[in-house]
C-alpha cells in the first residue's frame, strides 16, 4: 500500500530551535552508554538501540530488512498492509515473504524481529487482519474474511476484491450467508497466541500516519486523526482481537492539519493510548496535510513528549542521516528514532549509530562494502521473484531505485544514476555494478 508521495521536499533541516548547540558525537555516546529504556527489550526482545527502520512504500520488503539488519538495525517494520488486502486472500503477506528461503513464512529467521503494520478502514475489518497475522493463517481464508463480519449487525455478503481486482466470494446465489456465519464467525473476535518459535511478528502497529486518500467516503491512514472517536474504535478493537503477550504500537502524525481543532483532535487519541494499552507511539513531525512537502516540526515533538512524561513515543521526520537520530533524541527527548527515507540505499546508517553510541567515528562505507550490500540486497529479493516468469528481469528493474539511491555513497554517483535508470534485465544490472564496483576493489 502506498504512502509516498512523489511530490517530496528534497532532504531539509526540521524545524527545531535552539538544536543548534547538540553535539552529535557527544549525544550519541552519552546515549550509548545509558542504554535503551528497558521498556523497549520487554516488549520486543532485540530492541537493544533507539532506532529503527521505518515502513516505506514501495521499499521495505525483506531484502531491504535484511540488509539494514546485517548492518546493526534492531527492528524493522513492514510496509503499511491493508486489511481489505490481507482479508481478500492474503496477497498483503507477499510483502514481507522471503519466497524461496523460508517456504512463504512472513519474515523468516534472518528477519526478526519483525513488527507488522496495518491499515483500514472498519474497526472489525482490521481487528480481523490482526487475527490473521498473528496466526498465520491457522483458519482458512474465508474463516477469516467471516469474522470481519459484525454479528450485531444483519448478515450480508462481503464484496471483497484481491489486489488485482478479481471478486472474491462471490459465491452462488444460492448459498447462505448467514450458515456460514454461524459455523465459522466466533461473538468474540480474539487470535489464538502462535507458539513463540512459529511467531512472524513481534508486534502490530495500527497506521494513523499515512496521507492517502479517501476511499469513498471512509478513511484510512491519516485521515482517521481528523475523526478521533473512529480512530479510538480501530484502536480498540485491533488490542482487544490481539494477545496481551503482543504488543499493539501505533503511527501517527502530529495532527491532521495546523488548526486548534485538529491538534485537539490528536491530543484526544494520543490521550486513550495507554488506557486502551499501547505499547508505544511513533509521531511523524508533519501534518496529513503537509505530506511530506516542508519541513517537519521537533519542536512540537519536544512538547509532545515533555506533556507525556509517561509515556513511550517514538520520533519520525527529517532523519537523513545519522546525526539526526541522536539530534532528534537529545532535542525533543523522544525514546527511538524511526528512520525512514534516510535509510533507502543507506544500510550503514544503522551501523554508524552503533559506532557513534560506542564513541567511535562513524565510517562511510567503503566500495567493497557497497558491492556486497547491494549484491545481497539482489540476491534475496530475487529468492522472491524467482518463482515468477522473468523474476531476474522484474528484481533487476525493481533494483533500479535502490541502486540510485546507493550511489549517493559513490564518487561517481551522478554516472552510476543514469545507468542504473536505463537497466532492463539481469545482465544489464551485473554489468553496472561491475563497472562502478569492481570486485578487486576496497
Amino acid at each position: 500500500m502506498s504512502c509516498e508521495s512523489h511530490n517530496a521536499t528534497p532532504p531539509a533541516p526540521a524545524i527545531a530551535p535552539g538544536s543548534e548547540g547538540i553535539d552529535p558525537a557527544a549525544a550519541a555516546f552519552a546515549i550509548g552508554t545509558r542504554g535503551v529504556d528497558p521498556r523497549l527489550p520487554a516488549a520486543i526482545s532485540g530492541f537493544d538501540a533507539p532506532f529503527f527502520q521505518a515502513g516505506l512504500a514501495g521499499y521495505s520488503d525483506a531484502a531491504m530488512r535484511i540488509v539494514a539488519r546485517r548492518h546493526g538495525c534492531p527492528v524493522c517494520i513492514t510496509e503499511a498492509l491493508l486489511d481489505r488486502t490481507l482479508l481478500a486472500g492474503g496477497r498483503g503477506f507477499d510483502k514481507a515473504d522471503l519466497g524461496d528461503l523460508h517456504d512463504n513464512v512472513p519474515g523468516g529467521p534472518d528477519d526478526h524481529p519483525l513488527v507488522v503494520q496495518i491499515m483500514g478502514s472498519d474497526p472489525r475489518e482490521m481487528a480481523a487482519a490482526a487475527v490473521k497475522l498473528v496466526e498465520q493463517r491457522k483458519r482458512t481464508d474465508r474463516e477469516y474474511r467471516l469474522l470481519a463480519h459484525d454479528p450485531s449487525q444483519p448478515a450480508v455478503r462481503q464484496h471483497l476484491r484481491d489486489p488485482g481486482g478479481q471478486q472474491i466470494d462471490a459465491g452462488h446465489p444460492n448459498d447462505s450467508f448467514e450458515a456460514a456465519e454461524a459455523t465459522f464467525a466466533p461473538t468474540v473476535l480474539a487470535a489464538e497466541l502462535p507458539d513463540d518459535t512459529s511467531r512472524a511478528f513481534q508486534a502490530i502497529d495500527v497506521n494513523l500516519a499515512c496521507p492517502v486518500k479517501k476511499i469513498e467516503r471512509k478513511a484510512r491512514g491519516g485521515h482517521w486523526l481528523a475523526e478521533p472517536e473512529g480512530a479510538i474504535r480501530i484502536l480498540e478493537a485491533v488490542r482487544e482481537a490481539v494477545p496481551k503477550e503482543i504488543p499493539c504500537t501505533v503511527k501517527l502524525r502530529r495532527s491532521f492539519a495546523d488548526t486548534p481543532e485538529m491538534a485537539a483532535n490528536f491530543e484526544k487519541i494520543f490521550a486513550a493510548l495507554n488506557s486502551i494499552g499501547y505499547a508505544w507511539a511513533t509521531v511523524h513531525a508533519r501534518t496529513v496535510q503537509q505530506r511530506y512537502i516542508g519541513p517537519s516540526r521537533w519542536d512540537i515533538l519536544r512538547d509532545l513528549v515533555r506533556r507525556y512524561p509517561d509515556s513511550i513515543v517514538f520520533g519520525s521526520g527529517d532523519v537523513w542521516g545519522v546525526d539526526d537520530i541522536f539530534r532528534m533524541i537529545t532535542y525533543t527527548g523522544v525514546h527511538a528514532v524511526s528512520v525512514a527515507r534516510g535509510c533507502i540505499g543507506n544500510p550503514w546508517i544503522f551501523r554508524q549509530a552503533r559506532e557513534m553510541m560506542a564513541g567511535r567515528k562513524p565510517n562511510p562505507p567503503t566500495i567493497a562494502e557497497q558491492r556486497a550490500a547491494m549484491l545481497t540486497h539482489f540476491e534475496i529479493s530475487l529468492a522472491v521473484t524467482r518463482r515468477f516468469k522473468h523474476g531476474e528481469d522484474a528484481t533487476s528493474k525493481m533494483m533500479r531505485k535502490f541502486g540510485i539511491k546507493f550511489a549517493q555513497h559513490h564518487p561517481r554517483g551522478d554516472e552510476i544514476k543514469r545507468k542504473m535508470i536505463s537497466v532492463n534485465c539481469g545482465e544489464d544490472w551485473h554489468a553496472v555494478l561491475n563497472e562502478f564496483y569492481p570486485e578487486s576493489h576496497g
